[in-house]
């Protein structure tokens, strides 16, 4: 099946592994995994010849650059290459389903494809995990990943990174989402990855720290400590030193969870306030000590700026702050007297020097990486006034200010880019992750970044065809410099744990294949679900533990388990909100007049009466209201399995009781063709959606359905003559508007 490509030695004995177990393949950048996957599809459609091939990667210019791979190395009509995006009806997804062989996808919409029912993994024989290190936490890969291993008749799994990560724990956690049984680990130091590996020169170019900058780093650390100083004052840490953003952030959760079992405590809620001021500072500091002074000035002045509107206290207090307030105009002043970062002055010079005139036959391309969209404008105005520099900005598909790109403009940036149309491009994070760009030259960090994963995946973007430059910008006596050590601690502790996961892995799986799934299918409770609510665990929960799902644009209720029974969903922090802000009334309004068993439901392990600053007897009255005046009783659950237990548990109640058949009625009008038939049908006095889909199937349209009699509709099974009665004096009554 594979054409015009020669494997290299270590792809073949990654494969040897690949074919028999679940893989996790550690490879360096531009090592072509895509290609030992291409390799493992081949085998597996031999072994499988009607299954189907998946492979999942985070971006769309990703899952193109994967099936572009397959169109030129693998034999196969380019009609059974699908890609699947977001941008395509879920209707036509399901139909190309049926007919591809081999389908590339993002996994967001796969998720709500397999939600849905529109897709079945039973036939896929291989599922395949690129930038296999997200596949943490709530990440569509894990419940995908679950799925897959509970569904298929031929599961196997092959998962792909360049770097799973620098901690034990996550990396366990990977294998462990992703039922793991081998590992593959390749270093550039390896004998047989060796000879494929180009040369790449890391230039560490320091910079001081001008006199100017610190003068405004001196009032923002100043801020910081007085901060602190109120912290350790009430006893919530021991050193004013500075904490660094994840102990802020550890301290803010500690903080919060006191709040939740000490309900009112003033002390408490201050310390938060303090902590995020606290936080708000640390970014300011590192915006002037990594960026520059544009972007310290967008984000100080954004801040005065909230204040004005905002009722956020920790806002309003700093900018009081006499500290914030110098720093602010001491940054005004400063660019004004036209002062730049060093890091600007000397990546200005270093693209002078490495970038030949433009219109020259060298095609020479530079990246470079900045973590912060504000900084990358910046520099983009900045280096254009270069005479031979050609710059474009690369950003992610999320509108921020005046940036923001779609995915059919990142496609055709990069393709302009390989094709040397322009020379150089400013990439945020969004362009780290595994991007085919050959033949970079010189790729530049406007900062040292401290996590071992994104460091390698921006010195990837060289070195793939030739020699690669990487030039890293590190300003002398700041963050940047424990950025930099912080990167290659992690980076070689991440080597040592695969290293000696590799040598000891033996990983028992968690989730054994569930062999009597089939069995219940039949007698599975059908529940409809506000499509708004896809984005949280519970649809999938109630998928796992055996309800047919089906999302739904709901216009009340946020899960349907009946035509009687509609319930809205709330955390314990948004219930508390939509009490406050009336939200919540008005839901429970609609609620009573299209349920006649209407039900809240509230998560968390929290006290309703200590996530926010109310007094309880106006907590107490508005559930009064909820409970007494609208007759609804509110439900409360601990954690998300909890909930969707509960919603399991009360959708099998009503619908073994016949008469509460859940009716589209309740939902938004159906997208389908047929579902408007049976949503007209169903209208009719006593006919839910079963005896709806029995007219149809006997009358074979609405339009015979209404014209056929009394004794015809009779012939029906559960058609009685009061029934047929009740349809036909409804269609034939004349309607007098009343």
């Amino acid at each position: 099946m594979i054409k015009n490509f020669e494997p290299r030695l270590y792809q073949q004995t990654i494969l040897a592994t690949a074919s028999l177990k679940n893989t996790l393949v550690v490879l360096p950048t531009g090592m072509g995994k895509t290609n030992i996957f291409l390799m493992l599809a081949a085998q597996r459609l031999r072994q499988y010849p009607n299954s189907k091939i998946l492979m999942l990667g985070p971006t769309r210019p990703l899952i193109d650059q994967y099936r572009n791979v397959f169109e030129k190395f693998f034999d196969i009509p380019t009609e059974k290459l699908i890609t699947f995006t977001g941008q395509v009806k879920p209707e036509k997804r399901q139909e190309q389903w049926k007919e591809a062989t081999i389908i590339f996808s993002t996994p967001q919409g796969l998720e709500n494809d397999i939600i849905n029912n529109r897709i079945s993994l039973k036939e896929v024989s291989l599922l395949g995990f690129d930038e296999a290190h997200r596949a943490v936490g709530d990440y569509s890969y894990v419940w995908i990943a679950k799925k897959y291993h509970q569904l298929s008749r031929f599961p196997r799994i092959i998962a792909m990174t360049a770097s799973p990560g620098s901690d034990m724990e996550k990396i366990n956690e990977v294998c462990k989402n992703l039922f793991i049984e081998d590992v593959e680990l390749r270093s550039d130091q390896d004998p047989d990855v060796k000879p494929y590996i180009q040369d790449i020169e890391i230039n560490w170019e320091k910079v001081e720290f001008p006199d100017e900058l610190k003068a405004i780093q001196k009032y923002l650390k100043d801020c910081y400590k007085s901060k602190m100083e109120q912290l350790k004052a009430k006893g919530y840490v021991h050193s004013i030193t500075e904490m660094s953003k994840k102990d802020l952030l550890g301290l803010q959760a500690g903080l919060h969870a006191e709040l939740s079992r000490n309900r009112q405590d003033f002390d408490v809620m201050k310390a938060i306030s303090i902590a995020a001021e606290a936080l708000k500072i640390q970014h300011a500091l590192e915006l002037l000590e990594t960026q520059g002074l544009i972007p310290l000035h967008n984000y100080l002045n954004d801040l005065q700026r909230q204040s004005h509107t905002t009722k956020t206290k920790a806002v309003i207090n700093l900018v009081k702050d006499i500290n914030f307030r110098s720093a602010l105009i001491k940054t005004e002043n400063a660019i004004k007297e036209n002062i730049q970062h060093p890091k600007l002055i000397r990546l200005k010079e270093i693209l002078k020097e490495k970038i030949p005139p433009k219109n020259t036959s060298e095609g020479f391309k530079v990246i470079i990486f900045n973590q912060f969209r504000d900084s990358a404008q910046m520099i983009l105005e900045e280096i254009s006034k270069l005479s031979n520099v050609d710059a474009k900005l690369f950003v992610g598909q999320q509108k921020k200010g005046t940036t923001g790109m779609s995915q059919k403009e990142q496609i055709k940036m990069l393709e302009d880019f390989k094709n040397n149309e322009f020379n150089t491009i400013i990439m945020t994070s969004v362009g780290e992750e595994g991007l085919d760009i050959p033949k970079v030259d010189l790729v530049i960090f406007y900062e040292p970044i401290p996590s071992a994963i994104r460091h390698i995946q921006r010195r990837g973007r060289t070195g793939r065809q030739d020699k690669g430059q990487v030039t890293i910008l590190m300003t002398k006596d700041t963050r940047d410099e424990a950025y930099r050590w912080s990167a290659h601690h992690k980076e070689k502790r991440m080597h040592m744990i695969l290293k000696k996961l590799k040598d000891t892995f033996h990983h028992e799986f968690t989730l054994k294949k569930q062999a009597t799934l089939s069995s219940f299918e039949a007698n599975k409770p059908t529940i409809y679900v506000d499509n708004r609510e896809k984005g949280n665990d519970i649809p999938k929960r109630l998928i796992d533990i055996g309800a047919e799902v089906k999302l739904k644009q709901l216009e009340t209720a946020d899960y349907i388990v009946s035509s009687r029974t509609g319930i809205e969903y709330k955390k314990v922090e948004d219930f508390i909100a939509s009490l406050v802000d009336g939200r919540l009334l008005s839901q429970a309004a609609s609620l009573v007049k299209n349920f006649e068993r209407p039900l809240v439901i509230v998560e968390g392990k929290e006290s309703i009466f200590g996530v926010r600053n109310i007094h309880p007897n106006a907590i107490r009255g508005l559930i009064a209201a909820i409970t007494v005046d609208f007759r609804i009783p509110i439900i409360y659950t601990q954690d998300p399995n909890d909930t969707a237990e509960t919603i399991l548990a009360i959708a099998k109640r009503e619908q073994d009781n016949k008469q509460s058949e859940i009716s589209l009625h309740q939902t938004k009008k159906p997208l389908t063709s047929s579902e408007q038939k049976e949503y007209i049908v169903s209208s009719l006095p006593n006919v839910g959606p079963n005896l709806a889909k029995e007219l149809l199937k006997t009358f074979g349209s609405v339009k015979e359905v209404m014209n056929a009699s009394e004794d015809e509709l009779q012939k029906v099974e559960k058609v009685g003559k009061s029934i047929a009665s009740k349809i036909k004096n409804i269609i034939d009554e004349k309607y007098d508007q009343k």
